[in-house]
């Protein structure tokens, strides 16, 4: 008998990126059986496929694919199997052995009438709702006051943790050759947080990175936004509620200054105009760097926002954040500032 063919020996970024597509999953069945059978054969361990022709599909009927349809978009665990997803094979399987009904399609067939009639192959995807009971009146808040008083509206949040190691991203290269930054896993520095202030009228960021979070640290950056309208005329500022923004001595202070709070409801921070400009942030000083240092990371981050605040319609500015608000929204399946657009099933 013919020895087994064997993979030959795998570099280190071969095997990590075949074992994420094991461990993570991939949406082409193709694409994960056969990471599964490189693994398999790369551990010395014997890599059979198991592929063989699919069974001939016999003719089915609209009802049979009106059941084959409703089984496959049905847990499997609401059927008493003991999986939580289906794969062709095991669908297919299951049809066969289901009482009361002759359904014997192959696989290829079976991923065809799928196909045809719209199933796909998708990642799940999770959705948080906001149990604050006072949800809408905190979004009619905030609605009002961008809306009546755009020029006195301002926006708080923190941006981090912000650590001090390479950071993968993409950049033009040549075909085939990307560019590699070292891997480097430990975090030696410690890590920071930007303290990040948005006037929603001028469209201007500024903040200032701290080692924590914290009390100190907020009344300190909303002050400087009291700062930013020396005339005293009373202002909004948009802000989650977390527990270092809710403090005694701000309220008292925001009470003082003629600053109003409006917190965003509990899970729907995506209300804070601030949450458009993470995105951005994220990918023109994080992505792709390799900062040697917390105030080399500062600097480049400071940078940034000059760049921005002097081209802030810039179409590569405007772009990014629009994508970052469509990101936002397709996750909350909600508007902008509105209400659910369709009620949970």
């Amino acid at each position: 008998m013919a020895e087994p063919v064997r993979v030959r020996r795998l570099t280190d970024q071969e095997g990590r990126k075949l074992q994420q597509i094991v461990r993570r999953g991939s949406t082409s069945s193709v694409r994960y059986r056969r990471a599964m059978m490189l693994l398999s054969s790369a551990g010395g361990r014997p890599s059979s496929p198991g592929l063989r022709p699919g069974v001939p599909s016999s003719l089915l009927n609209p009802d049979d694919e009106d059941f084959v349809i409703q089984t496959a978009t049905t847990r499997p665990n609401r059927l008493g199997q003991p999986f939580t997803r289906w794969s062709i094979r095991k669908l297919a399987a299951c049809l066969r052995k289901v009482h009361g009904r002759f359904i014997r399609i192959g696989r290829e067939a079976l991923r065809c009438l799928l196909l045809r009639r719209g199933i796909t192959f998708q990642r799940t995807k999770t959705w948080k709702e906001s149990p604050d009971p006072d949800r809408d009146a905190k979004l009619d808040r905030i609605e009002h006051v961008l809306g009546r008083f755009p020029d006195r509206v301002f926006a708080f949040d923190e941006f981090g943790p912000l650590g001090i190691r390479p950071t993968a991203g993409s950049c033009w290269a040549k075909q085939g050759k990307p560019n590699r930054l070292p891997a480097n896993y430990r975090r030696t520095h410690g890590v920071t947080y930007f303290h990040g202030c948005y006037s929603v009228g001028e469209d201007r960021l500024w903040g200032v990175n701290r080692r924590r979070k914290g009390t100190a640290n907020t009344l300190a950056a909303l002050k400087s936004i009291r700062a930013a309208r020396p005339d005293g005329a009373p202002i909004y500022i948009i802000l989650d509620n977390l527990s270092a923004h809710t403090g005694a001595d701000i309220r008292r202070w925001a009470k003082k200054s003629k600053v109003e709070l409006c917190f965003t409801p509990t899970y729907a921070s995506w209300a804070n105009p601030f949450e458009a400009h993470f995105g951005p942030l994220r990918q023109f000083t994080l992505a792709n760097s390799h900062h040697r240092s917390h105030p080399a990371q500062t600097r480049a981050l400071h940078a940034y926002l000059r760049r921005r605040n002097t081209n802030a319609r810039h179409p590569d500015v405007l772009a990014a954040q629009r994508k970052e608000r469509a990101r936002i929204r397709s996750e909350r399946g909600i508007r902008w500032g509105g209400r659910p657009l369709t009620a949970a099933a």
